[in-house]
C-alpha cells in the first residue's frame, strides 16, 4: 500500500481548480490527489509516458540513446530540486531545442540514482501537481505500480486533447482523417505536439518509411497528399468499376468487372505504340505478351480480393449494403494527416508547415470522399490490399475497433465535425 505520511510529506499547496482539464489523464490525477489518494494517482501515472525535457543536439550526437541524468528545477512548494516529467497533454507547442522524450514510470524507478535530484515532480505548476520524495524505497514502490500494469499507454482507444488541441475548424478536421491510426495507437486524435517523444518518433519514422531526414520526410508528405503512394494498379481497377457502374446505372457483377478489366488493358497494352517526340513519330515496343497476360491476371486477382474484402466489410457494418470504395487514395490522405504529426514530433518540420500539410489532407479528403463513413471503408481497404493478405488479422480488426469508437464514440471527431466545411470554417 501507498505510504500515507510519505504522500503527506510530497503534497504540494493547493493549486487552482481547473475549469477543464486538458485530458482524461489530468483529470484523473486531479480528482485523486483532491482525495488525496496517492495510490490512485500513481496508478494514473503507471499507465502512461511521462515526458521530460532533453537537448537535441546531444541526442542527435548519441543516437538510440536518453541522457541518464534527469534535469534538475528547483520549485518552492518543496524547497528542494526536482526532476520534472509530465504528462502528454501537459506539454507546450513543439520547439527547435529543447525536446521531450517519454519514458514509463517503472523506467524512472529502474534507472533513477543518487546523482539525480531527490524529488519527483509531476506536472509541476498545475492544478494535477504532485511531488514525491525519489528514495530507493519509493522508487520500489513507483515500480510495484508501474508492474500492476499490463499495458502502458493502450492501444485501440479513443483519446482527445480538451486543451490544447483544435476540436473545431479546418484544422480539426484534417487530423480527423488521420483519426483511424491515432485511435490504433491509443494518442489524442487532435494532437499536433510531440507524439511518443522526440527519440521514439524519430525511430518510428525510420523503421516504417526509412525516413532520417527533412528532405525525404517532405518528399513522402507530397507524395501522400497527391495520393501517389498506393498501388496504382488499386486505382485503375477501382476506377474502372465506378465508371462501369455510371453507365450501366447501378451494381458491377465481378465477371462483367473481370471482363471489362481485360478488354481495357488489351487496348492499353498493345505489343507496339506510335508516339509523337520532339525527334518525329517513334514506334516503341510495348511489353510481351507474356507480361500482358501477367498483368490481366494480376488485375482479375485483385477484383476477386477486393470483392471479399467488401462483402466482409458490409457483414461487420463499415461499408452499408449496396456500397462499394470508388479508390482507396484516402490510406494515402489519411497516413499524410499523420505524417505531418510524425514530422513535427521528429523535427523535420515546424508547426506551421505541420498545419499546412493537415489542412490539405482534410481538403482532398472531403473532396475525394462523401462522408467519415465512406472515407474509412476506403482507408482500411487501402490498408487491407498493402498487409492483410485477406488473412482478416490484425491489420483488419484493428481497424475495425478504430472505426466503431469514431462512428460511436460521442467525443469522437466524426461525430462532432462536419465531413464537408460549413460556413463557419
Amino acid at each position: 500500500m501507498w505510504n500515507r505520511g510519505a504522500a503527506e510529506e510530497a503534497a504540494a499547496a493547493p493549486a487552482p481548480v481547473w475549469a477543464e482539464a486538458p485530458s482524461e489523464v489530468e483529470r484523473r490525477l486531479y480528482e485523486a490527489k483532491c482525495r488525496h489518494d496517492w495510490a490512485a494517482y500513481m496508478d494514473v501515472l503507471a499507465g502512461q509516458y511521462l515526458y521530460r525535457l532533453a537537448s537535441r543536439p546531444w541526442l542527435d550526437a548519441n543516437p538510440g540513446r536518453v541522457p541518464a541524468r534527469m534535469q534538475p528545477v528547483w520549485r518552492p512548494e518543496v524547497q528542494g530540486w526536482c526532476a520534472a516529467v509530465y504528462t502528454e497533454a501537459m506539454l507546450p507547442a513543439p520547439i527547435e531545442d529543447p525536446v521531450f522524450i517519454s519514458e514509463s514510470l517503472g523506467e524512472y524507478a529502474r534507472g533513477w540514482s543518487q546523482q539525480d535530484p531527490p524529488w519527483l515532480a509531476v506536472n509541476p505548476g498545475s492544478p494535477c501537481e504532485a511531488y514525491f520524495p525519489a528514495s530507493q524505497s519509493l522508487c520500489a514502490l513507483w515500480q510495484q505500480h508501474a508492474d500492476r500494469v499490463p499495458e502502458v499507454a493502450p492501444n485501440l482507444t479513443l483519446r482527445t486533447l480538451w486543451m490544447g488541441g483544435p476540436r473545431t475548424g479546418a484544422v480539426a478536421r484534417g487530423l480527423a482523417c488521420g483519426a483511424l491510426l491515432s485511435v490504433k495507437n491509443g494518442q489524442h486524435w487532435n494532437s499536433l505536439g510531440h507524439g511518443l517523444g522526440y527519440n521514439d518518433e524519430r525511430r518510428l519514422l525510420d523503421r516504417w518509411w526509412s525516413c532520417t531526414t527533412r528532405q525525404t520526410w517532405r518528399s513522402h508528405q507530397e507524395e501522400l497528399l497527391r495520393g501517389e503512394m498506393s498501388s496504382p494498379v488499386w486505382e485503375f481497377t477501382l476506377g474502372l468499376r465506378h465508371s462501369l457502374a455510371q453507365d450501366f446505372g447501378g451494381q458491377v457483377e465481378p465477371a462483367h468487372w473481370r471482363q471489362a478489366a481485360e478488354r481495357v488493358l488489351r487496348k492499353r497494352v498493345a505489343t507496339a505504340t506510335i508516339e509523337l517526340t520532339p525527334d518525329g513519330v517513334t514506334r516503341s515496343e510495348g511489353p510481351s505478351e507474356e507480361e500482358v497476360e501477367w498483368q490481366i491476371d494480376g488485375v482479375k486477382r485483385l477484383i476477386g480480393r477486393i470483392t471479399r474484402y467488401e462483402a466482409r466489410f458490409r457483414a461487420d457494418g463499415l461499408l452499408p449494403e449496396g456500397r462499394f470504395v470508388r479508390s482507396v487514395a484516402a490510406w494515402d490522405y489519411g497516413r499524410a494527416s499523420n505524417m505531418a504529426r510524425f514530422g513535427l514530433a521528429a523535427r523535420f518540420c515546424t508547426l506551421e508547415e505541420a498545419e499546412g500539410a493537415v489542412l490539405r489532407a482534410g481538403r482532398v479528403s472531403t473532396i475525394g470522399y462523401r462522408s467519415w463513413e465512406d472515407f474509412s471503408a476506403a482507408y482500411v481497404l487501402g490498408r487491407c490490399l498493402h498487409f492483410d493478405e485477406e488473412e482478416f488479422g490484425p491489420w483488419y480488426e484493428e481497424m475495425l475497433t478504430a472505426h466503431r469508437l469514431l462512428t460511436t464514440e460521442p467525443e469522437s471527431p466524426w461525430l462532432t465535425i462536419p465531413f464537408r466545411a460549413g460556413g463557419g470554417d
